[in-house]
C-alpha cells in the first residue's frame, strides 16, 4: 500500500513548515528530496525531445531540489507560484523588471532597502521607468500620487533600518483600484509571521539568505506571485536565465523546516533585549514595532503575527564621539552586514544619503543589531559592558 503525501496545506504552520513540498517515497523513503545538480536532461525518444516531453527540460529551468523549495514556499505562500533566484537583491530586479516597461511610473516606499532604490534610480531609470518615492506613513493617502501611467506600488514593512511600518491592505487597496501590481519585501517577517497576499500584495519578496537559510552560509531570492501576476514573473525570471545554484538551494529547504522554532527565539530574545535597552540610560529610544512604545506598534499588531530578531536603537546624542568605543568592545556581537543567521550582529547606520521623502533626524547615533540564538542574558552582558565604555 503506497504511503499517503502530506503537502501540509491542512495543517497549522509550524507543521506546514516539516511537511509542504516533501514526497519521500518518490526518492525511496529519503526524507529530504536529494541535491541534483545538472544542466542537461536527456529524453529518452525523438518525439520526447522534440515534444518537449518530460518533468524536465533544462537544469536552468528547474531540477527535483528547487520545485521541493518552491512548493513548499507556495503552499506556505498560499500563492499561484514561486521562483528562486542567487540573491534577495536579483529577486528584487527580478520582480521590478516583470511588471513595468519603458514610460512606466512606480511609487515605491521611502524606507526601502537600499539596493532597491538603486534598482530604481539606475537599472530602471536607464529603462525609461520613473520613480517617485513616498513616505510610508501615506497610508491610502498614496492615492494622491498615481499617474495614468502608475503600474507598479512598492511596499517594505517594517523599513529597512528605521523600521516604520506601512498599512499595507490600505496602500494595496489604492494600488488595486488604480490597476497598479504591488510588490512588498516582506524578509523581515517571513510568510511565517505576514501573509502578503492575503493582506492583497500581488508579489512577495524575500531574502532567502535570512532566515530561510538561517546559518549565515547561503545567498537566495525567492518570488512569490498570486495568480494575476506569476506568468510574468515565470517568464522574466526564465528570459533572464535566473539560476541559483544547487547547494544554496537544497540547504534553504533544510533550513525551511527549522524556521519556526528558530524564529521564536529570535523573536522572544530580540523583544527581551529591545525591551532592557529602552531602560538604559544612554538609549534614546527603540525602533521595533513590536514593542507597545512603538509608533507602528497598532499596525503590526493588526497585521503580523510575530516579529524576528532585527531592530535599532538610537543612543543619546552625547554619546556620538565615544561610539566606536562601544562597538570594539563587543565580544558577542560580530560586526558585519546582513542578518538572519545564527549569530548576534550589530553595525552603525545613517539614512541620512538615501531618504528623499521622510528626512532622517534620530537624536543620536543609530545602531542596528540582530539578535541570534545566543542566550538573552549573554548578549545583554555583551551589550552592558559596550554602553559602559561610553560613560
Amino acid at each position: 500500500m503506497s504511503k499517503k503525501k502530506n503537502d501540509g496545506s491542512r495543517y497549522r504552520p509550524a507543521t506546514a513548515l516539516v511537511l509542504a513540498g516533501r514526497s519521500p517515497f518518490e526518492y525511496d523513503g529519503f526524507v529530504n528530496t536529494p541535491l541534483f545538480r545538472g544542466s542537461t536532461v536527456l529524453y529518452e525518444t525523438y518525439d520526447d525531445l522534440i515534444a518537449h516531453r518530460g518533468r524536465y527540460t533544462y537544469g536552468r529551468r528547474g531540477t527535483p531540489t528547487t520545485d521541493a523549495l518552491a512548493k513548499s514556499l507556495a503552499e506556505f505562500e498560499n500563492s499561484a507560484g514561486v521562483v528562486l533566484t542567487p540573491s534577495g537583491l536579483s529577486a528584487i530586479s527580478t520582480a521590478l523588471l516583470a511588471v513595468v516597461k519603458s514610460g512606466d511610473h512606480i511609487l515605491v516606499a521611502d524606507t526601502v532597502y537600499r539596493p532597491t532604490r538603486n534598482i530604481c534610480d539606475t537599472v530602471l531609470k536607464r529603462l525609461g521607468v520613473e520613480t517617485t518615492y513616498y513616505d510610508p506613513l501615506i497610508g491610502s493617502g498614496n492615492k494622491s500620487l498615481f499617474r495614468t501611467n502608475t503600474t507598479a506600488v512598492y511596499l517594505e514593512a517594517p523599513g529597512s533600518q528605521s523600521f516604520e511600518m506601512q498599512d499595507v491592505p490600505a496602500i494595496t487597496e489604492v494600488a488595486a483600484a488604480h490597476g497598479a501590481v504591488s510588490l512588498i519585501d516582506n524578509t523581515w517577517a517571513t510568510p511565517l509571521y505576514f501573509r502578503p497576499h492575503e493582506h492583497g500584495v500581488d508579489i512577495s519578496i524575500q531574502a532567502g539568505t535570512k532566515y530561510l537559510g538561517g546559518h549565515a552560509d547561503i545567498n537566495l531570492g525567492t518570488i512569490s506571485a498570486n495568480e494575476a501576476t506569476f506568468k510574468r514573473v515565470l517568464q522574466t525570471h526564465g528570459d533572464l536565465g535566473i539560476n541559483p545554484g544547487p547547494e544554496d538551494v537544497y540547504l534553504a529547504l533544510r533550513g525551511l523546516r527549522t524556521m519556526g522554532v528558530r524564529l521564536e527565539r529570535h523573536m522572544a530574545s530580540g523583544l527581551r533585549v529591545a525591551r532592557w535597552l529602552a531602560a538604559r540610560p544612554e538609549v534614546l529610544r527603540v525602533l521595533h514595532p513590536a514593542l507597545e512604545s512603538d509608533p507602528g506598534h497598532a499596525l503590526w499588531k493588526r497585521d503580523f503575527d510575530g516579529a524576528c530578531g532585527l531592530f535599532a536603537v538610537i543612543l543619546k546624542p552625547e554619546h556620538e564621539k565615544k561610539i566606536g568605543a562601544f562597538f570594539d568592545a563587543l565580544t558577542l556581537f560580530g560586526m558585519g552586514y546582513s542578518w538572519g543567521g545564527f549569530e548576534s550582529l550589530a553595525i552603525p547606520f545613517d539614512c541620512t544619503g538615501y531618504r528623499t521623502v521622510t528626512p532622517w533626524n534620530p537624536g543620536g547615533p543609530a545602531v542596528r543589531l540582530h539578535i541570534g540564538l545566543e542566550d538573552p542574558d549573554d548578549l545583554i552582558a555583551d551589550l552592558e559592558y559596550g554602553l559602559q565604555q561610553l560613560a
